[in-house]
């Protein structure tokens, strides 16, 4: 089977591609870049970009499956907002599929709180969604919460946070659950929804890991982990701004990152994974494996200071 895989640099995209090309399978990767494609088993590399369109005809011409791993944080060079690039990039990949009578996309997304107002972040999710979900007969929503990985950015920016904050302050999304998933049983999904046999038709389905936690929670198991003991004050406001800025500042990420993360924890992120995992029948990791088997792949990489 020939498959698409967009964002094959990324922290999912990247480990999704050898266990594809394992099966078997074509793989062809689509990329800004081509020199950032590193994944193994990439058979073609298809140089194009999605906010323009170019490269999209050729890259999705014969193929049966497309993943779309695709969402940028980084700022606009000419100052469009995130949620319009988002959207326009989807949507011409969507024109595009459906020109090449595409059977199968494959979309990861983010949880859609249920019961109040969406934040810019988690929107222009949903739409990207949306308009990916009609641009093939065989369609596949995967929504998730924190990823766990050693290249997830959401996990990265809590790591640092902890190993460069020697005093924690926790606003009061503090209190708010989550049920983070690790980065491997994200794949596993992936690759399940790109090849199952038992998808019919467009489906839109949570994944989650099996245990749900605060963000306060979250926060102290990673600096558990780490062997981390940093003391914590509760604060009792957010002041997303003020603190995303200075949150950035101190783990090195851009503000164009967090702040839209930090805007999202305005409430519980559970997920309803049973659609899922009856579906899939994936064995899923808990999430203190999860923290330590991605602490482990990141230093193999570089050193943590704390650890």
């Amino acid at each position: 089977m020939r498959i698409l895989l967009t964002g094959a640099s990324g922290a999912i995209g990247s480990q999704l591609a050898p266990q594809l090309a394992g099966q078997g399978h074509e793989l062809r990767a689509f990329a800004r870049d081509p020199k950032r494609v590193s994944a193994a088993g990439i058979d073609e590399i298809i140089c194009g970009d999605v906010l323009t369109g170019e490269g999209l005809d050729e890259a999705l011409d014969g193929v049966e499956v497309a993943y779309y791993l695709i969402h940028s944080m980084e700022p606009s060079p000419n100052g469009e907002p995130l949620a319009e690039r988002e959207l326009r990039s989807a949507d011409n990949f969507a024109a595009a599929a459906a020109r090449a009578g595409l059977r199968r996309l494959c979309y990861l997304g983010g949880i859609v709180p249920a019961g109040r107002a969406l934040s810019e972040h988690i929107a222009s999710r949903l739409a990207v969604e949306e308009a990916l979900l009609e641009s093939a007969p065989e369609a596949v929503a995967l929504r998730a919460s924190i990823v766990i990985s050693a290249q997830s950015r959401s996990f990265r920016f809590l790591v640092r946070l902890l190993e460069r904050s020697p005093l924690l302050g926790l606003p009061d999304w503090r209190d708010f659950r989550t049920q983070p998933i690790d980065g491997r049983d994200v794949v596993a999904y992936l690759r399940a929804a790109g090849l199952s046999s038992d998808v019919v038709g467009r489906l839109t389905l949570d994944i989650a890991g099996p245990d749900a936690v605060t963000y306060g929670q979250l926060i102290q198991r990673i600096g558990d982990a780490m062997l981390l003991g940093r003391p914590a004050i509760e604060l009792p406001f957010s002041l997303t701004p003020v603190a995303s800025a200075l949150a950035a500042s101190i783990t090195g990420e851009q503000r164009e990152l967090v702040e839209p993360l930090m805007t999202g924890l305005s409430g519980d992120l559970l997920a309803d994974d049973s659609a899922a995992r009856e579906l899939f029948a994936i064995r899923l990791h808990r999430l203190d494996r999860a923290i330590s088997n991605a602490l482990r792949e990141w230093e193999k990489i570089e050193p943590l200071a704390a650890r």
